[in-house]
């Protein structure tokens, strides 16, 4: 029977949006192993990286060519960050720029999106964070506590704390959603809440502060505490109150992104797995003739190439304006399995030398296992699914 080379064997199905795949790749090849195992052990940001990919206009793919973006649809964003991750490369330092405006994009002002959209497509404006997950609420967001009131001159003053806010100290704006209305006051607990454009410049230090958390991965997040934090009126984007519908188009998108990137992660592992399993030699033969290697890797393919095509239906729907949050859920959590089970036999596969940080898996173990967590854990999605989606009782 043929059979596919194994080169050929981990390119994207359709090879879709291959001049971007093949533009990032460059950009990758210019950042090897050592560039990241320099940045993990020093804990720095990736600013050389983020500035390439700046410059050649991908993290601008999804804003309007009117704001000087591309106009792209998600799944040439997506193509971005598969190839990010299946390069070796990692885009947790920047994929938030790609979607984070989508609330602004479309919900915000025609001002707020001509004063800002321009700049963070050429680059300039840096809107990487996202103060939405709280300390003791955690995924329950319709339970934050970080409330915002409203003042007699229109501004607002923001008080509480947010926390695994990725890329703070590296972003000069933050989408924050806080609670301007109490919540024994409003009929959905989804009611109420509204979302902000706070210009982290002007803010810290006023009210605003950042503390760095020590994390197993380098994704520089942080806390974010707010002490009478005074915001202008224009920094509401929308309507008072509805800021929670706001911030799930961006929800959404986010899954499906970081779905992209666990495919890039999956297919890494992949790629690298299968030529070590091929040359390296144990008892006359190569270890990749053992069923014991052979049938983890062939499996890890497979739950690949299916999650693929739920990211691939997610993206679609998403970009026809349809309804996608179960396709997102679904593909996020699909994508992650697939990407994490692809890692777990690579390592295997490797033995020993995996844990050597100059091969570069254990690196990618470590952010390929994030995923299982986040941006939404897999109890989240299945409770999502068995209530909204199956229809069974409600869990929780």
């Amino acid at each position: 029977m043929h059979t596919h080379g194994h080169d050929t064997l981990m390119m994207p199905a359709g090879r879709q949006w291959q001049d971007i795949r093949d533009g990032v790749s460059r950009i990758c090849e210019q950042f090897p192993n050592e560039y990241w195992l320099k940045l993990d052990h020093s804990a720095q940001y990736p600013s050389e990286f983020v500035a390439a990919l700046t410059e050649g206009g991908y993290l601008a793919a999804l804003i309007p060519e009117e704001y000087g973006g591309s106009g792209l649809p998600l799944s040439a964003a997506g193509a971005v960050l598969e190839t990010i991750h299946e390069q070796g490369c990692n885009a947790a330092a920047c994929h938030a720029q790609m979607y984070t405006m989508g609330t602004v994009l479309r919900h915000g002002s025609p001002e707020q999106k001509s004063r800002y959209l321009p700049k963070i497509a050429g680059g300039e404006l840096r809107l990487q964070a996202f103060g939405v997950t709280e300390p003791t609420t955690g995924s329950d967001t319709t339970q934050l506590k970080t409330r915002a009131e409203r003042k007699g001159n229109g501004s607002y003053i923001v008080n509480g704390q947010k926390v695994w806010t990725s890329r703070a100290f590296e972003s000069d704006l933050m989408l924050l959603l806080a609670r301007t209305t109490p919540a024994d006051q409003v009929t959905k607990r989804s009611d109420g809440m509204s979302v902000f454009l706070i210009d982290m410049r002007e803010a810290r230090g006023n009210g605003l502060e950042l503390r760095k958390i020590d994390a197993m991965i380098n994704h520089n997040t942080c806390e974010v505490f707010f002490d009478n934090l005074e915001v202008p009126a224009d920094t509401l984007i929308g309507e008072e109150g509805k800021g929670f519908r706001y911030i799930v188009d961006s929800m959404n998108a986010e899954r499906i992104l970081i779905a992209y990137e666990c495919l890039g992660d999956a297919k890494f592992f992949l790629r690298r797995a299968v030529a070590y399993a091929n040359e390296r030699v144990v008892f006359g033969a190569p270890i990749g003739k053992n069923q014991g290697v052979q049938f983890p890797l062939a499996k890890a393919y497979a739950d690949t190439m299916s999650a693929e095509l739920m990211v691939a239906k997610a993206a679609a729907l998403f970009d026809a304006g349809e309804r996608a949050g179960a396709e997102a859920n679904m593909a996020k959590m699909l994508a992650a399995d697939a990407s994490w089970q692809a890692g777990e036999a690579c390592m295997q596969t490797f033995g020993g030398f995996a844990f050597a940080r100059e091969y570069g898996i254990e690196r990618k173990w470590r952010e390929a296992r994030l995923y299982q967590t986040a941006p939404i854990s897999k109890n989240l999605i299945l409770a999502f699914l068995g209530q909204h989606v199956l229809g069974l009782p409600r869990s929780y």
